[in-house]
């Protein structure tokens, strides 16, 4: 088997870091998985999503017919790369989880609407998915949606909803037939987040970062061609969104990012005029998180292989989604212990060793754990053993 890539593939990925090393400041620290916090890394953002659209880059896996390449691999790279370095700019929401639904199962009418302002970097979207009560069991979601002559009125709460103050659209997971089993009565909705009824207030976590809002919506009432594919098979849908998001590297990416970080710090730290890399136990503890930092990678090489020969990846995405999930809690914790007290300090915090990036790293990648373990994972797993969606209720 070989793992390598093309020689045309690698001079893209020399493309992509000598584009990264002009782009970004030379003091440049990074943000975790690329979401901005402030408004002046918000508008930084902007621009970076814009240059990466200009030269293409923004939807390289989209069908060239909406501005794509059809290229997987290439995307992969290109995340890799900007994952790696903790760059922002990259769509997930819009251009690798909404627009490939939208070319899954949107109209025609919807596909000439929305895709082409995600290709050139001007519409931000976001998810409505989270629920307070609806997480990991999501499809147990109570935010509703009815028929009302020629619309859709919706009502509910959405929660966790990134990006949501800043988002132009929101595609909305809703129940619209309350009396079938709780995963074949959702639809999936489009909406503007300028629509009358729409709330957002944010939040701010543990860790101090504010990208994240709750959506609240009252009587939001949205035209029926906003409706993506049919009524009542919005959770298909859905499983198919979180699985393009699953596919991803980004989770690897920031792993490698963080774990490099760790590495530089014990060969630059001494103890007793020795280097702390010098501790067998730190060495150990260092060369495990490599290897499993290079097995998420290959998780994530093999799923976007398997695209690119037009497998589906099943249970893989899902199976990926949750190791990088899980190797960024065991690098953040294995951070913790080389640090010690000085790991809990965060941005911003004075002392704070490597910038507060260890304990940002840790409350974040303790939410992501939480978040993949989800039952859409294990209905995927019991999939793959033989039982269809029909048998899980």
């Amino acid at each position: 088997m070989d793992f390598k890539f093309t020689p045309e593939e690698e001079d893209f990925r020399r493309e992509v870091q000598d584009f990264l090393a002009q782009e970004l400041p030379h003091d440049w620290l990074g943000c975790y998985l690329g979401e901005a916090q402030t408004d002046e890394e918000w508008a930084f953002s902007r621009a970076m999503t814009r240059k990466l659209a200009d030269k293409g880059w923004l939807v390289i896996a989209w069908p060239e017919a909406w501005g794509g390449q059809h290229n997987q691999i290439k995307q992969l790279i290109l995340m890799e790369e900007i994952y790696t370095r903790e760059a922002p700019g990259f769509d997930i929401v819009g251009a690798t989880m909404f627009g490939p639904i939208l070319l899954q199962h949107g109209s025609e009418a919807q596909k000439q609407q929305h895709l082409p302002g995600i290709a050139r970097g001007e519409v931000v979207w976001c998810q409505g998915f989270s629920e307070p009560e609806a997480g990991s069991d999501l499809a147990s979601l109570r935010t509703r949606c009815e028929e009302q002559g020629d619309h859709w009125v919706i009502n509910g709460q959405k929660v966790w909803t990134s990006n949501s103050h800043r988002s132009d659209w929101i595609f909305i997971l809703a129940r619209s037939s309350p009396d079938l089993p709780k995963h074949r009565g959702i639809s999936l909705l489009l909406a503007d987040m300028k629509t009358p009824g729409i709330t957002v207030r944010p939040l701010v976590n543990m860790g101090e970062m504010t990208s994240f809002s709750e959506v609240f919506l009252d009587n939001v009432r949205v035209p029926k061609d906003n409706l993506v594919g049919e009524k009542n098979n919005g959770w298909n849908i859905a499983t198919a969104t979180l699985g393009f998001e699953r596919s991803s590297i980004h989770r690897m990416g920031s792993a490698w990012s963080c774990l490099n970080r760790l590495i530089r710090y014990v060969r630059e730290t001494r103890r007793d005029s020795r280097p702390s890399g010098h501790e067998l136990l730190v060495r150990h503890k260092l060369a495990d998180l490599a290897i499993e930092a290079e097995i998420g990678r290959l998780f994530a090489y093999r799923v976007a292989s398997m695209q690119r020969k037009g497998l589906s990846p099943g249970h893989l995405t899902s199976v990926s989604r949750l190791f990088g999930a899980e190797l960024q809690q065991h690098v953040a914790q294995v951070g913790m212990e080389i640090l010690g007290l000085y790991g809990q300090l965060g941005l911003g915090s004075h002392g704070a060793v490597l910038k507060g990036r260890i304990q940002l790293e840790y409350l974040a990648s303790v939410a992501a754990t939480i978040s993949a373990g989800t039952a859409e994972m294990q209905r995927n797993i019991i999939a793959t053993r033989g039982l269809g969606m029909a048998d899980v209720k």
